[in-house]
């Protein structure tokens, strides 16, 4: 294997794992943090998302990964057969456009996995105000 192909290789699993980690909150250092301090926080927040899987509001992020893959590929495909009755050779062109758009929007779709669903981070977010906490972000 050369080097530039053990790279790309290194490079895309590193990415795939960085994007595919789960965004957690990020609490404000308000009155109830520093009272609870760290370990309890972090409890609490553990407490908050298991409500939230457990109550079903979250999506299935690999369903929409694949169903948004699967619509940039025929996308992708009438693209390129659209190419290639241009220019010729509509199949080879719409395969192409197929492979491309649909290993692009796959890539993007593993990088963005980790990010919570709207709903799923409101109802976290609620859980924890009522607990005391103030969430600033997520990361």
């Amino acid at each position: 294997m050369t080097s530039a192909r053990f790279l790309s290789i290194t490079l895309v699993l590193f990415f795939l794992m960085v994007g595919c980690a789960a965004k957690r909150p990020v609490l404000y250092p308000n009155n109830q943090l520093k009272e609870a301090g760290e370990v309890t926080a972090q409890a609490d927040i553990d407490a908050c998302l298991r409500m939230a899987d457990e109550s079903g509001v979250g999506t299935d992020k690999g369903k929409e990964v694949a169903k948004r893959t699967a619509g940039a590929a025929v996308i992708g495909a009438a693209s390129g057969a659209a190419w290639g009755a241009f220019f010729g050779n509509a199949g080879k062109h719409a395969a192409a456009g197929a492979a491309a758009a649909g290993a692009g929007t796959l890539a993007h779709g593993a990088m963005t996995s980790g990010d919570p669903d709207v709903i799923y981070r409101g109802f976290v977010e609620r859980c924890l105000r009522e607990k005391g906490y103030d969430v600033i972000g997520w990361k």
